[in-house]
């Protein structure tokens, strides 16, 4: 057996929990009336008659529902939070106090009217995520050019959409022609709307603000990021905290306990309402409403600003970290690469070098390769497609260009695979500090170097900051790039240490490392190069997930934009959601202990004690509710499954 919260925490939509709340409110009010018309006919007609049958057609309706669904749970060998009122709305119907079963059964139901709205509320800001795919979508025929207004159900990769000011993004999709600003807000918790031009990569539920664009689809329905966003977060409501299965393992002694203690009231003082009184202020609605209304809550809080949880468990386990690993590349710069040089060996031609860069790099989704194959076609250079080819992580790509077997990547693996260097022996060519440098090799001879430049996202040195403030101990990165460069970003973002020129592997030993100091560590990547570092710390944060499926999958929890400031704010609200939830339990068990005693006493009535015990769920879930906005310091938003209106000049 186990106490368990009602189920709008978990199966059901939020539509269907709230037409099943509307009908039970019409219902209360119904019983509601009723038993205040029992307290007029008596005032009245100074007659009991009228009274008692209008407070007993109270009782039954109220009543009823509640004893039925304690049966239910008991067929089923659970016992849930109506048990004990159950027993004490049964117990006043037997020794006639009608009035009394119908207002105590009264007053449980609104209590639990307004829990769940108010819980829903939490819930509703989550499902909205939902909403925000539009119903249809404007595709363009292939053969006549023309638009064709279809069900969103109906796209399907590689067709073509139209999507003017105002509209919804219907499906993850590259732009082909046109130019927009489009808000990001529901997939990255970014306010600030971001500038697609063609080529560049859209999300469905995205708002289009400004420019019409054509949309070539890549990814529909669950498999776009909205859906996994949404997936992933109806996943991590189902999950349980530690202190929610804590209590579970002690909850089967709890009626039991209460029973003993009414029973013996009862015996000893011959008064039903004391041992009554006892029933109702012991059910523990607010123990049972202290985890899942602050986890809901925090849920939302993480989803409005661009935090996937996959697992509550991970959102709690944040507030203990000691250590972080970040990763250099798109975590604490921009990634955004920049070719700052180019440098071919003797008779090499400069737009023969960047050529067979280009053509090999076209196919990685690497920085350095949107920064190579930029520069080649600025410089209007014929790219060809590579034949054979293949990425090693973190070291470079190989292939054949133009029938030439070709290589760009880092010195050392170039060296490995026995390029000869010869051609690049003289002082000229030696590497510039604090640029990262990139080497060509065709048929086995290095052709020259390019080199690259990263600027330092302006938000991580304060995020870094404040995490040192949080009680990080150890704040390491590391990088691929050469030592120079990591010197330099290193000590512009204030880590206490670093790691260069390290491979996928390296990374897992310093992660090893500090787990074996004693430290919680926190492993902070793009989620691409870095997943088995991401899978071997306590906690895998990958930076920047939208619109990656690796990223997603391969941490713990993605930070959907590439704003570092989300970091030390995820362990705020680790750490402030842990203390929301000991408040909620500290003040349901110190409520339970006072009201009994009263009760045990003859302080307090049946209905002092049902309208304090509904007092007690409110405290504990508008304390819950604070979790929602928690975090509005970090900036403007704009909430989830809001419209955005198309500026003035678009309309």
């Amino acid at each position: 057996m186990s106490l368990h919260v009602h189920n709008y925490f978990g199966e059901g939509s939020v539509a269907a929990e709230t037409g099943r709340a509307s009908t039970l409110l019409i219902g209360t009010m119904m019983g509601g009336v009723l038993a205040l018309n029992s307290y007029v006919a008596l005032w009245i007609f100074k007659d009991d008659f009228y009274s008692t049958i209008l407070a007993m057609l109270a009782a039954i309706l109220l009543s009823v529902p509640i004893i039925l669904e304690a049966l239910a749970s008991a067929f089923k060998g659970q016992t849930n939070m109506d048990v004990l009122v159950a027993i004490a709305v049964a117990a006043a119907f037997v020794e006639g106090k009608y009035q009394v079963a119908a207002v105590v059964s009264f007053f449980f139901h609104l209590a639990n009217l307004i829990e769940r709205r108010t819980a829903l509320g939490a819930r509703a800001s989550i499902e909205s995520l939902v909403r925000l795919s539009p119903k249809t979508a404007y595709r363009i025929d292939p053969q006549t050019g023309q638009e064709q207004e279809v069900k969103v159900e109906q796209l399907r990769p590689g067709d073509i959409v139209r999507v003017r000011p105002g509209d919804n993004i219907p499906a993850d999709g590259e732009v082909i022609s046109g130019e927009s600003s489009v808000s990001q807000a529901s997939i990255t918790g970014e306010s600030l709307p971001v500038d697609k031009r063609p080529g560049d990569e859209v999300f469905s539920g995205t708002i289009n603000l400004s420019g019409s664009m054509d949309i070539k689809v890549t990814r529909v329905g669950a498999e776009t990021t909205l859906g996994q966003v949404q997936k992933m977060i109806l996943q991590a409501e189902a999950t349980r905290i530690p202190i929610m299965r804590l209590i579970d393992k002690y909850a089967h002694w709890y009626v039991p306990t209460i029973l003993m203690l009414a029973g013996i009231v009862w015996f000893f003082t011959r008064i039903p309402d004391r041992a009554i009184t006892m029933l109702i202020v012991a059910c523990p609605c607010a123990l049972i409403l202290a985890t899942p209304t602050a986890m809901v809550a925090a849920l939302a809080c993480a989803a409005r600003l661009g935090i996937l949880v996959k697992s509550v468990t991970d959102l709690e386990t944040a507030r203990n970290m000691t250590a972080v690993v970040v990763d250099k590349t798109g975590t604490l710069t921009t990634g955004e690469l920049a070719v700052t040089r180019i440098r071919p060996a003797e008779g090499v031609d400069p737009a023969d070098l960047l050529t067979v860069a280009a053509g090999l790099e076209q196919l990685s989704k690497h920085p350095v390769a949107k920064a190579i194959v930029e520069v080649a076609k600025k410089a209007n250079l014929a790219i060809s497609e590579p034949a054979e080819f293949e990425e090693v992580a973190g070291m470079g790509v190989r292939g054949k260009v133009n029938s030439d077997s070709s290589m760009i990547g880092r010195r050392k693996w170039l060296e490995q695979q026995g390029v000869d260097f010869s051609a690049l022996s003289k002082p000229e060519f030696a590497e510039p500090e604090g640029m990262s440098v990139l080497y060509v090799a065709r048929n086995g001879k290095c052709i020259g170097w390019i080199g690259f430049e990263d600027q330092t996202r302006p938000e991580a040195s304060e995020a870094i900051k404040e995490l040192r403030e949080l009680g990080f101990k150890r704040i390491a990165m590391v990088t691929g790039d050469r030592w120079s460069v990591a010197r330099r970003v290193a000590k512009d973002m204030g880590c206490t240490e670093v790691q260069a020129e390290v491979l996928p592997q390296e990374k897992l030993d310093l992660v090893d490392s500090l787990k074996r100091d004693g430290h919680k560590v926190i492993v902070v990547g793009d989620g691409v190069n870095d997943a088995p570092a991401l899978a071997a710390g306590d906690l895998g944060i990958a930076m920047g997930a939208a619109g990656s499926d690796v990223a997603i999958h391969s941490a713990s929890i993605a930070l959907m934009s590439s704003n570092l400031s989300r970091l030390p704010f995820l362990v705020k609200l680790s750490r402030v959601l842990t203390r929301v939830v000991w408040q909620n339990l500290g003040f349901g068990v110190l409520f339970i202990i006072t009201m009994l005693i009263l009760a045990g006493l003859g302080g307090i009535g049946p209905i002092t004690g049902v309208l304090l015990h509904t007092l007690s769920s409110l405290v504990v879930v508008f304390n819950s509710a604070r979790l929602v906005r928690f975090g509005e310091e970090l900036g403007g938003y704009t909430p989830i499954g809001s419209q955005v209106q198309p500026t003035p000049a678009a309309a």
